[in-house]
């Protein structure tokens, strides 16, 4: 049989026949580039699973699905990847591909060396991908009765190149096959399956394995926790930040908040992991990008929502209880009220003033109506420049009439503009009326003119922040945008000095 014309169309013909080629031991051939090299697919060529990929997609569509797979599970690995993948239409030119082993496989082929590509995936899947990169000579997958992994893709492949082979892989399952090939290709091995690998051979090449760590760090988003510093204010506001107990309480209201907040933000980069692969920048998330495999993000999303919930409860039962009801709205927002015009900025918006909620309760404070109000209003504001962005980039740029996930329109880019401006102007004026109905009568403040400070250095702030929205030059996220913006950093320490004079005394104003 000729490397070159391997049809690998039927791979039951190619399993579970005794193998032809030689025994147990390895190909005696030179290492050269007329052996075929053979490329798995899952976290060698692809950087995800598709398997993980399909049960995500068919439970995403149905959600009482999951009791489907599981009976599927009964019947064999390979039965359920074909299950799924005739139920799901994956669009598998926006998943993420290896580049570095994208390149070398484009390399090793302009030298004339036949490439194949051999995984335990499902055929239907495996072809689709084989077409996308388009220079593999054949694939060889899993058909729906055999699950061609480790042994079974062993025999096959030793099958169809008695004269030995090149593989590239990257798990455990590789292992058995990388003992037998005439060249082995390690693809971001784990440390423990590259030394293991190394004891029975020299690998040919080796891609380094990206740090997964990082990537969960950065899914994890702790650069968002800067949000949870609200949860202080209705203590320093009434004065009781003064008392260790309610430091301690609040603080475990942040954890708390900070570790389910991390939940909710894996969990959703789950949900739309498909929407975010087509987004300008969200297709760099961990998820999207695959840096960040599914199914570890499948048991790290649970681990830290029980443990924020936890420290939740320590902080008091009233804290849990509003915790639990910032997890309901958070996932209910990701999982449907994202895609509703306006109901999203409100819900949003309600999250943020729901930091306010918890820290009341967990400090044992009344919280100011008017202190609700106006986080209200700036966080509607700011959610509505959030949304312009994406509206101008994603559809202006694209010449859609839709946001991929999202229900506005190119037509809403002004409605949204005028309704985030008038939104951050009423919080403006909400911020005076505090300060000149309430903030004098607060006994934490020693010199409370010194507030006035704050509607101004707030107009400017959220003046630049419009300004940049409407030049294309604001971030995604203008929370996240101000913790690294220098002028928004220099506001906010002006805004600091002004409260500690107002709360510790400071050079009288106004004579």
């Amino acid at each position: 049989m000729r490397e070159s014309t391997v049809d690998f169309a039927n791979d039951s013909a190619l399993v579970g026949v005794p193998p032809k080629g030689p025994g147990d031991a390895r190909p005696a051939q030179a290492t050269s580039r007329a052996l075929p090299l053979v490329i798995d697919l899952d976290g060698t060529l692809l950087n995800t699973d598709l398997l993980a990929e399909c049960a995500l997609a068919f439970v995403r569509r149905h959600p009482l699905g999951l009791f489907q797979i599981l009976f599927w599970c009964l019947r064999g690995r390979a039965f359920l990847k074909r299950r799924l993948a005739e139920r799901v239409q994956l669009d598998t030119s926006l998943l993420p591909l290896n580049v570095a082993v994208m390149d070398y496989a484009t390399r090793e082929k302009a030298a004339g060396r036949p490439i194949y590509l051999a995984t335990a995936a499902d055929f239907l899947l495996a072809q689709a991908i084989s077409e996308r990169c388009g220079f593999f000579d054949g694939v060889m997958a899993s058909d729906g009765n055999i699950n061609l992994k480790g042994r079974h893709k062993l025999e096959a492949l030793r099958r169809a190149f008695p004269g030995g082979f090149a593989y590239a892989g990257d798990s455990r399952a590789d292992m058995v096959i990388w003992k037998h090939a005439a060249e082995v290709v390690l693809v971001g091995s784990a440390s423990w399956t590259s030394r293991t690998a190394r004891l029975f051979t020299q690998p040919t090449l080796a891609f380094p394995r990206r740090s997964r760590l990082r990537a969960l760090i950065k899914c994890a988003r702790p650069h968002q926790w800067a949000k949870n510093v609200l949860v202080f204010a209705p203590a320093i506001l009434s004065g009781e930040i003064r008392h260790p107990d309610v430091v301690l309480a609040t603080g475990l209201a942040f954890v708390a908040l900070s570790l389910v907040a991390s939940a909710t933000y894996i969990i959703n980069d789950l949900w739309d992991v498909m929407d975010d692969r087509r987004h300008w920048s969200k297709c760099r998330r961990p998820i999207a990008s695959g840096a960040l495999p599914i199914p570890a993000a499948v048991v790290i999303a649970p681990a830290l929502l029980g443990s924020g919930l936890l420290f939740g409860l320590l902080a008091g039962p009233i804290a849990g209880l509003v915790l639990l009801c910032y997890v309901a709205l958070t996932l209910s927002y990701s999982f449907a009220l994202k895609r509703i015009p306006m109901i999203d900025v409100t819900m949003l918006a309600g999250l943020f003033t729901l930091r306010l909620v918890l820290g009341a309760v967990s400090a044992e404070v009344v919280a100011s109506p008017w202190l609700l109000a106006f986080s209200m209003l700036l966080f509607t504001s700011l959610c509505f420049a959030k949304r312009y962005v994406e509206i101008t980039r994603s559809t202006l740029a694209r010449n859609t009439s839709t946001i991929a996930s999202r229900g506005y329109q190119i037509n809403d880019h002004a409605l949204v503009f005028a309704m985030g401006v008038s939104a951050g102007t009423a919080c403006i004026v909400v911020m005076m009326f505090y300060i000149i109905f309430d903030a004098f009568h607060q006994a934490v403040f020693v010199h409370p003119p010194w507030l006035w400070a704050f509607p101004l250095v707030l107009y400017l702030w959220l003046a630049r922040i419009w300004l940049l929205a409407t030049r294309g030059q604001l971030d995604d996220d203008p929370v996240a945008f101000a913790v690294h913006d220098k002028p928004s950093l220099l506001l906010g320490t002006v805004m600091l000095a002004a409260f500690l004079m107002a709360c510790l005394g400071g050079p009288a104003l106004f004579g």
